[in-house]
């Protein structure tokens, strides 16, 4: 029997969370400089240890003064003496009195001023080099306020600026920088130990020998892995000598204490199936989901530190993350943040369908456009020329066996 995909999902999710419980118990955070946080996640509350903005300060290049020194006056215009300026940056003293005080955006309010005048509504309307003397003619009746912002406007000290669980994108990094925060509390990332498997993969850059192909699943693992937040500790190929690597994946366990072991390869039903010779009955479960492609599935316990199996052909490999691991890091970690699931007609010539296995969920690759859903390549799951092109995964569930021109499709951005 075929397992469903969502309770193969559902088995992955649990399997991330218990690793990830373990790993928070051991480590529920870890401080890190501000330039070294984007995309982390807090782990803790922050709260503002100064207001923003920190002091009054002008949102106007103007004029400072007391609003009620314009309060009242015979005509529209209200004359002043003009004071000496405060540029931002200075400090800037009392207002004195009778006087406008010119300032610049972002520059401090004097003390006794509660309003700024743009200096377009300024006679003359532009700053000239400040000499005793100078006047300037200014709006009556000004409101109090106006053009100013007050001091923790923004937020105040001891407000809650971020709670436990914010992922930190550029915006949150932000706020902590203009809170003078230099270090923040994130949680750790997910550890994995990252396995190829086989005798016929080579790393890119080694000549081939008859028979083998370059391994693109460390490459592209390692980098969706990376792209969802975790920390891949180690990676490498193994060949296809059961004893061998049962041998190098305890070393390795030892060596880089992971969360997760992902291997990919080795799990199906063939002769040399590495992973499943060195691992069946030793609290992996080898099954089969009713998905295309990306069938083949392993998932449990290695020595006590949760386990992975994907198959590998390099298109399988990764459906298979998209479908069950990067779901369940989203669920669990914060990060990264849900695909967009959108329901799109789907893009093919007149009189033409896309075909799909009955009971089985197939995941095909496909360019969105902004209006629809074009497939690029087919079904098979080697076709990485296919998967390059494609910014969608174009999901025909178990019950869809034939989808027309024009028919809604879902698909899930990439």
């Amino acid at each position: 029997m075929r397992r469903a995909l969502a309770e193969h999902r559902q088995h992955v999710l649990e399997l991330v969370r218990g690793a990830w419980q373990r790993r928070l118990a051991d480590t529920p955070g870890e401080p890190v400089p501000l330039a070294a946080a984007l995309h982390r996640v807090l782990a803790r509350d922050i709260a503002a240890p100064v207001s923003l903005p920190p002091f009054a300060n002008s949102q106007m290049d103007g004029y400072a003064v007391s609003s009620a020194a314009t309060a009242g006056a015979p005509g529209p215009t209200v004359a002043f003496d003009v004071a000496p300026p405060v540029p931002a940056g200075r400090a800037a003293g009392e207002l004195p009195v009778g006087c406008a005080v010119p300032v610049m955006t972002g520059a401090m309010l004097p003390e006794g001023a509660d309003a700024v005048v743009p200096i377009e509504q300024a006679v003359p309307d532009t700053f000239a080099p400040f000499a005793p003397g100078h006047t300037v003619e200014l709006p009556a009746n000004v409101r109090p306020g106006q053009f100013v912002r007050p001091a923790g406007s923004d937020i105040p000290a001891g407000a809650p600026a971020l709670p436990a669980g914010t992922v930190l994108k550029a915006g949150q990094l932000g706020l902590l920088a203009a809170l003078g925060v230099a270090e923040v509390p994130v949680r750790p990332r997910l550890r994995v130990l990252l396995l190829s498997t086989g005798d016929e993969v080579v790393p890119p850059g080694c000549g081939l020998g008859p028979g083998q192909i370059y391994d693109a699943n460390t490459t592209m693992l390692s980098a969706a892995l990376a792209d969802a937040g975790c920390e891949v500790a180690s990676s490498r190929i193994l060949a296809d000598a059961p004893d061998l690597f049962a041998q190098a994946l305890a070393g390795d366990l030892e060596r880089v204490a992971p969360d997760l072991v992902l291997t990919s390869g080795g799990i199906s039903k063939g002769a040399f199936e590495v992973v499943k010779l060195a691992l069946a009955g030793h609290g992996v479960e080898f099954v089969s989901v009713a998905m295309q492609p990306g069938g083949p599935q392993a998932l449990g316990q290695v020595h006590g530190t949760a386990f992975l199996g994907f198959p590998g052909n390099p298109v399988s490999s990764l459906v298979s993350f998209e479908m069950f691991l990067r779901p369940a890091l989203s669920a669990v970690l914060s990060v990264p943040s849900p695909r967009t699931v959108l329901q799109v007609p789907l893009q093919v010539p007149p009189g033409t369908a896309l075909e799909s296995p009955p009971g089985i969920h197939q995941v095909r690759r496909g360019r969105y456009d902004g209006a629809g859903a074009v497939p690029v390549g087919g079904p098979a799951s080697h076709l990485v020329h296919a998967l390059a092109h494609s910014n969608a995964l174009l999901q025909l569930p178990p019950e869809v066996t034939r989808l027309e021109a024009g028919g809604n499709v879902e698909i899930w951005l990439l």
